[in-house]
């Protein structure tokens, strides 16, 4: 492989691994020819992918691994377990040239209802559908053993292998068990349970096994009550265990079952923009998610979503050469498959199928915006900028934004900061830093009045562009200050916002408008995370501007009691050293050589023999 072309090919696939989300799910590599040769799982597939490409990766086989992938895929899940069934199901169906295990068949463990005149509830590695129904895999089998134990403690169905017939009963051929006497059995084989109940309750275990708890939880609740009302306290203790039971269940996997044997699996979801639709895709067969896979559709004209999903049906079946009779997806349809049933799931298993679909679309859609973005960085502030200004409602992109702060310490040195941010990025040339004036003591209030004020009557006088947006480090009395100077007195229309702490002094919301209402945005998102940051950096900047100030404030008094040092040794100290506590620790040479050494050892002496 020549050297560029290895280049190429490693910065394409480090340019999809940044993009990877940090969740469970399984990843595909392939070789040049687009073959599959290996299938991983992961709890974050993100750290699990990047660690095949670190350079301290030393083990010959992986090295082997990474120098024959050029492309990869990847499918997010909700659990670790569903990636492991996934993972199961993929190596056994495409046989990757880089997987050694679970090539041999082996299978995980599943619950069989037996298809007998008394059907019995039992655990198989085997799979065949002519014997009963099935359930499962279950790649956690303590999962599968609290199943049947509730299964069983609930409905008690019969354990023994002996072939019953309706006849046999009749006949009564059978004899009661130990099962029986220990009240594990209600002895259907003798007549003591008849087959009507027996059915009944085997019935009930399948919604179990089919994840619908809801009900049977309801029905032991409903049953525990009544057996306490009827001073049944054993048996209502016995209900109270099962409930308890059923209640702490974690169910079956949500991937994988054997009640689908033929499915495809359509969601869709369009971009902020609405030019663009992501439509995945997921098929099942004979129990497991073989494939599943996104595109990317760029709208011509103002198709809709089912417009557009109409056309990428046919397209993708005709693709995947998929003849699945049945077709999930996320709203009704206006057109008819030939040969094949649209349906809209409510609930189960087919409902948590268009769900997976639905997540990885997402991801996709995730993934392909962050990949943008760092290619063009200009579109993620625009995305931002329009985000803002359609939160805000505001007549024109918010480029120019300026957020003020104030820092004193009981009213003394006070001072104040305006940062700048223009195109969602700060412009460190048009900060400025304000010596309070007019206001004395602690009144934040008058000060922000203050800086404000000598800020846009300067700008108005020097003909400067005014900013799109204010925002104000404080709430609704720092905003109805900076409205008054602004709105009142110099008569200019730009809009004002808030940000506001809690009671832990943390920002929790965005205010805006008069009087000013909270507007909604999550506290995680991205462009919350953004107005804090100039929250943060109007903070720093005031800060920082203040400590300069005590200090030098501190240093011109210090310097002041040293007898020798005139205003001007003394200004030219405080112009070098900037702080007292540098002059503290300077030594006698660094001294010199600003102040000469005659100056130099008074102020030397002064310092180190008061210790001040």
């Amino acid at each position: 492989m020549k050297t560029k072309e290895n280049e190429q090919r490693i910065l394409h696939l480090k340019n999809i691994i940044s993009s990877l989300p940090h969740k469970p799910g399984t990843y595909q590599f392939y070789d040049k020819s687009h073959t599959i040769i290996y299938v991983g799982k992961a709890k974050d597939l993100k750290n699990r992918v990047s660690s095949y490409f670190h350079k301290e990766v030393d083990r010959f086989k992986t090295k082997v691994l990474v120098s024959k992938i050029w492309d990869l895929s990847y499918s997010v899940v909700k659990t670790e377990e569903d990636a492991l069934l996934i993972e199961n199901e993929l190596i056994k169906q495409y046989q990757p040239k880089y997987n050694v295990l679970l090539k041999d068949g082996k299978t995980y463990p599943s619950i069989c209802i037996t298809k007998e005149y008394l059907p019995r509830i039992i655990k198989t590695r085997t799979i065949n559908k002519k014997n009963g129904l099935y359930y499962g895999p279950f790649s956690h089998i303590g999962n599968m053993y609290e199943m049947l134990e509730l299964i069983h403690k609930v409905y008690k169905p019969r354990t023994c292998r002996i072939p019953i017939t309706k006849e046999s009963i009749i006949q009564g051929k059978h004899k009661p068990c130990l099962e029986y006497h220990i009240h594990n059995c209600y002895a259907p084989c003798i007549g003591k349970q008849s087959y009507e109940e027996y059915i009944s309750n085997i019935n009930m275990a399948k919604e179990i096994l089919k994840g619908n708890t809801r009900e049977v939880t309801q029905k032991i609740h409903a049953e525990m009550l009544r057996k306490a009302e009827e001073m049944k306290f054993e048996e209502a203790e016995m209900l109270k265990r099962q409930y308890i039971l059923l209640e702490h269940f974690r169910g079956k996997s949500e991937i994988v079952s054997h009640t689908i044997t033929d499915v495809d699996v359509f969601s869709i979801i369009s971009s902020q923009e609405n030019d663009t639709a992501f439509i995945n895709y997921i098929h099942v067969k004979n129990g497991a998610v073989n494939q599943s896979f996104t595109y990317e559709y760029k709208r011509k004209l103002d198709e809709s979503e089912q417009e557009l999903l109409n056309d990428a049906i046919v397209e993708i079946r005709k693709r995947f050469n998929s003849d699945a009779k049945e077709v999930i997806v996320p709203f009704e349809m206006d057109f008819k498959l030939k040969d094949a049933n649209f349906f809209v799931p409510q609930r189960g298993d087919k409902k948590r199928l268009l769900e997976l679909s639905e997540l990885n679309c997402k991801q996709y859609k995730f993934d392909r915006l962050k990949q943008s973005e760092k290619l063009n960085p200009e579109q993620k502030q625009t995305r931002l900028m329009k985000e803002l200004q359609e939160k805000l409602h505001l007549s024109k992109l918010p480029y120019h934004i300026e957020c003020f702060d104030n820092s004193n310490i009981s009213g003394t040195d006070a001072v104040a900061g305006c940062v700048v941010f223009k195109a969602m990025k700060p412009s460190k040339k048009d900060y400025r830093k304000y010596n309070i004036k007019t206001v004395d003591g602690p009144d934040d209030y008058a000060s922000m009045q203050e800086v404000v004020r000598r800020r846009y009557s300067r700008m108005l006088e020097e003909g400067t562009p005014l900013p799109d947006l204010i925002i104000t480090d404080g709430g609704i009395g720092q905003m109805n200050v900076v409205r008054k100077v602004v709105e009142d007195e110099l008569k200019l229309n730009i809009p004002i916002a808030g940000l506001a702490k809690d009671n832990r002094h943390r920002t929790n919301e965005l205010l805006f408008g008069f009087p000013p209402i909270t507007i909604g945005m999550k506290t995680d998102s991205e462009l919350f995370r953004f107005l804090t940051r100039i929250q943060d950096e109007v903070h720093r900047y005031a800060i920082t501007f203040h400590r300069e100030k005590r200090s030098k404030h501190a240093l011109h008094s210090a310097l002041d009691d040293v007898k020798g040092i005139g205003p001007k040794t003394r200004d030219r100290l405080i112009k070098e050293m900037k702080t007292a506590k540098r002059v503290q620790n300077a030594d006698i040479q660094e001294l010199t050589a600003i102040i000469g050494s005659s100056k130099a050892k008074l102020v030397y002496e002064y310092f180190h023999s008061n210790g001040e």
